[in-house]
């Protein structure tokens, strides 16, 4: 795995910066000229919802006409993990400020999904997916009252998700994505040559329950 950062933009405002970080993708490539690579992904997803589906899209595929190689912006990445799971309907958990919410809302609805309810998280030192804790994560879902069929899209590269696939989904029927997740199942899928393993284990209490008594379903 090869990694380039974004550049810093200090004191520019959010806007600015997230148009700069779109603006910068095609020059950043250049950084990886000489490796061979199987994919390449722009692991950030908030300034994608600057662009609309289409465009991001139409984007990422001159990116990989041009560099030869596999090319996917996270919501890019995203979008294509929904496809291949077959998600119609997703509760959209977002860190941003609720201007970015409100973007990202209107850019999954315009790609063809349900947004069924959004669950805006704020970190202690405000609107920011790196200022989270798991645990910060976990109490705010769970006082949205996310229902427990529910399929959750957790939008942010930064924030720390890995911890809460488990808590959210234990002892429910809960469908976890997160940007991170699905960079990861794109670029796997790319690297082996096809479409690796996106699913959970069905939850289902009758089951569940018998079990505990020794019984069948």
């Amino acid at each position: 795995m090869h990694v380039a950062r974004l550049p810093a933009r200090p004191g520019r405002s959010l806007i600015d910066r997230l148009e700069s970080y779109n603006s910068a993708v095609p020059a950043m490539l250049g950084a990886f000229d000489g490796l061979r690579l199987d994919a390449l992904v722009m692991a950030c997803s908030e300034p994608r919802y600057l662009l609309g589906p289409d465009e991001d899209r139409e984007q990422c595929a001159e990116l990989t006409a041009a560099t030869g190689v596999p090319f996917a912006s996270a919501t890019q990445a995203t979008r294509e993990a929904l496809e291949h799971v077959m998600v119609t309907d997703i509760v959209l958990v977002s860190p941003y400020q609720p201007w970015v919410t409100d973007l990202a809302e209107r850019f999954w609805k315009t790609a063809g999904l349900n947004v069924t309810q959004v669950v805006q998280v704020r970190a202690p030192d405000g609107y920011s997916p790196y200022g989270h804790t798991p645990a910060s994560l976990v109490s705010q879902v769970e006082l949205a009252e996310v229902p427990g069929d529910a399929v959750l899209l957790f939008t942010g590269t930064g924030l720390p998700t890995l911890p809460v696939l488990r808590p959210l989904t234990s002892g429910n029927d809960r469908t976890l994505l997160t940007s991170n997740l699905c960079v990861a199942w794109w670029a796997l899928s790319k690297a082996v040559g096809r479409h690796v393993t996106l699913s959970r284990v069905p939850y289902r209490r009758h089951m569940a329950a018998a079990a505990r008594v020794g019984g069948r379903p």
